[in-house]
């Protein structure tokens, strides 16, 4: 089986597996918001579920996504197939992270102060409450992490893409059964016992995510048992990179503070000055949450399943097949970001229209608006995904916060101008064209900082390819948009799926008249399936 055919098989497989789970995960706020509402009681609840998540993401959760697999791969090699090592790093991880949670757990009311500074008495109250059944999440979403990668380094993807639909499913039986047994609630009538069903309910849920993965790591011949053994053995190399992959979410989270904090003031200002319609932070959220798809199931997906490979292939001084598969996932994703990205440049009115269909049409119109002005920040948001990876292989990760700073130091700049230079109305915006004017310029120093390790990439011929689907991609979404125009048609979710199936079709076609194997040699192995 060559690599290519390989990837596509195993970031297909993730794919579906990306797309079932944002279904259901779809569902479960469907029923969440049926449950608690939109309020106050809808706020206290999300808080106390998002701490945890954060937390986890900010402390611990940059180095389980990517650092910690070529270290595993490593000790694949041991004499025990890495058993002992792969130990090692799970008893640590495992006792760091208890640890955490503990901490978490007793300073609950001081991360309540700082993620909902305005909540007081019993919005405050209940929210503490929420958060001490949802903050031992922390360690289970760890323990998710570290087995979902030693999984990977193993190249058994499925399990760590699926698990979340396990979690969806449960969290969607307990709000099913929520719902059928409890009349309206509210912030002043929940009871302590409702609490606990909803708090322990949902930890239960990222418990079973956790333990799912037990079994794909018993057959996959690591034999793991608790270890305190952990000096000289090392172990110090991955607690130094894990350091600086700590910097790069810390960066990114700085990055992304910057961005609110603009985003709300000017959604305040726009508000004052009588804009009644959805201005600031929530749809620039929003307008994100849609562009990350794409990114999310194919992005992700692909580049999950390469970096084992690249990973051994760094181990065995392979550099033309570390260039070559590098390339290979370039292209791969190239051929649906590139023609999303011009989708979401034509259509992000429709989009928004579309899929939020509860709100005013101006409030969603502006949604799809600021999706358009990020749209083609999807291309070298991807690519840059990709690079890193690369960096990763080769067990660097101060390369990758080098690069980090310079996408964050350019998107705060240009939304600073975007801030004091725009009306209110428009800041969200500018704030859009500063992330994506960020990632185009940031690709540029991820690729020389990668190239000093993996020596110059076709960089040309990868160039030509995305133009050649973006031809492609440009051709369909401009036939569609035309006719679209011209139908008139209504924002809802069906004529939108028709205008998705029509684009993709032309652009499928497009492709192959353009003899763009890519396109063809997916379609080839999904068919396969």
């Amino acid at each position: 089986m060559s690599d290519d055919v390989s990837m596509i098989r195993s970031s297909s497989l993730m794919g579906i597996g990306t797309v079932i789970s944002r279904i259901t995960g779809f569902i479960r706020n469907l029923l969440l918001v049926a449950a608690l509402g939109t309020g106050v009681l809808g706020d206290a609840y999300n808080v106390a579920n998002t701490t945890p998540n954060i937390l986890y993401n900010l402390l611990i959760g940059g180095a389980l996504s990517a650092v910690f697999v070529p270290q595993i791969v490593k000790s694949l090699r041991d004499a025990d197939g890495g058993s002992a090592y792969v130990s090692r790093l799970v008893s640590l991880i495992t006792t760091a992270l208890v640890f955490i949670t503990v901490v978490a757990l007793v300073l609950a009311p001081l991360f309540i102060s700082i993620y909902a500074p305005t909540f007081a008495g019993r919005s405050r109250d209940v929210t503490i409450a929420f958060a001490l059944y949802c903050l031992p999440q922390i360690l289970f979403y760890g323990l998710f992490g570290i087995l979902g990668q030693v999984a990977n380094a193993k190249e058994k993807f499925g399990p760590m893409m699926w698990a979340p639909i396990a979690n969806n499913l449960l969290v969607i039986a307990l709000l099913s059964y929520f719902l059928s047994v409890v009349d309206e609630i509210s912030l002043q009538t929940i009871t302590d016992s409702q609490v606990q069903i909803l708090g322990i309910g949902t930890t239960l849920g990222i418990v079973l995510q956790a333990l799912i993965l037990i079994p794909t790591i018993s057959k996959s011949g690591l034999k793991l048992r608790f270890r305190t053994d952990w000096r000289g053995v090392g172990l110090d190399k991955a607690i130094r990179l894990a350091s600086w992959a700590f910097l790069f979410v810390l960066i990114s989270q700085l990055g992304f503070l910057a961005t609110v904090n603009l985003a709300t003031r000017a959604g305040i200002a726009a508000e004052s000055a009588g804009i009644n319609y959805g201005v600031g932070y929530t749809p620039y959220a929003n307008a994100y949450l849609i562009l990350l798809l794409p990114h999310s199931i194919v992005t992700i997906s692909i580049v999950t399943a390469t970096l084992p490979r690249l990973s051994t292939f760094v181990l065995d001084k392979k550099l033309d097949e570390v260039r070559g598969l590098l390339g290979s996932a370039l292209r791969y994703i190239g051929i649906v970001t590139v023609p999303a990205s011009l989708f979401f440049l034509f259509f992000g009115g429709k989009v928004a229209e579309s899929l939020f269909f509860g709100i005013p049409d101006e409030s969603a119109l502006y949604i799809g608006r600021v999706l358009s002005a990020m749209a083609l920040g999807l291309i070298p948001l991807s690519i840059n995904l990709v690079l890193i990876r690369g960096l990763n292989a080769f067990d660097n990760t101060k390369y990758q916060v080098v690069s980090n700073v310079v996408i964050n130091v350019v998107a705060v700049g240009l939304s600073l101008v975007a801030y004091f230079s725009l009306d209110s109305a428009d800041v969200t915006y500018g704030l859009s064209l500063a992330f994506t004017v960020s990632y185009w310029l940031g690709i540029i120093a991820t690729y020389f900082l990668t190239k000093r390790y993996t020596g110059a990439l076709e960089i040309g011929k990868i160039t030509r390819f995305y133009f050649k689907v973006g031809a492609a991609a440009l051709i369909a979404v401009a036939c569609v948009a035309f006719v679209a125009d011209r139908l008139d048609l209504s924002g809802n979710v069906l004529s939108l799926l028709g205008v998705l199936i029509a684009t993709s079709l032309i652009y499928v076609f497009m492709a192959r008249a353009m003899k763009i194997s890519e396109v063809g040699q997916t379609i080839k192995v999904l068919l396969r399936r």
